[in-house]
């Protein structure tokens, strides 16, 4: 994994990771299957310029859907528990 930009993909918006974001100073992304919790730490810290004290992530599995007569299945994914050092923050939208 070289590029920052591939191991996290998106911030995990939700009432989940908003409850989490004020209780404890977390942040919840959406990353690469194959990305390590050092390479995740790396581009947190990289891209967003604060300090992480602690990565913990887990596996999603894909639900299966049906439309109609077709079964389908939605892809897995990996979801990622960044906490950040007392003191720093990341503000995702500002005056939303």
């Amino acid at each position: 994994m070289k590029n920052l930009r591939e191991v996290i993909r998106r911030p995990l918006v939700t009432e989940k990771g908003t409850i989490v974001k004020e209780l404890g100073n977390q942040l919840l992304f959406e990353v690469d299957k194959r990305a390590t919790k050092v390479e995740i730490r790396q581009a947190v810290e990289k891209l967003f310029e604060v300090k992480v004290l602690k990565v913990r992530t887990t596996n999603c599995t894909g639900k299966n859907k049906r439309m109609g007569k077709i079964l389908g299945r939605r892809s897995d994914w990996k979801k990622a528990y960044v906490t950040l050092a007392p003191g720093h923050s990341v503000e995702f939208f500002e005056g939303a």
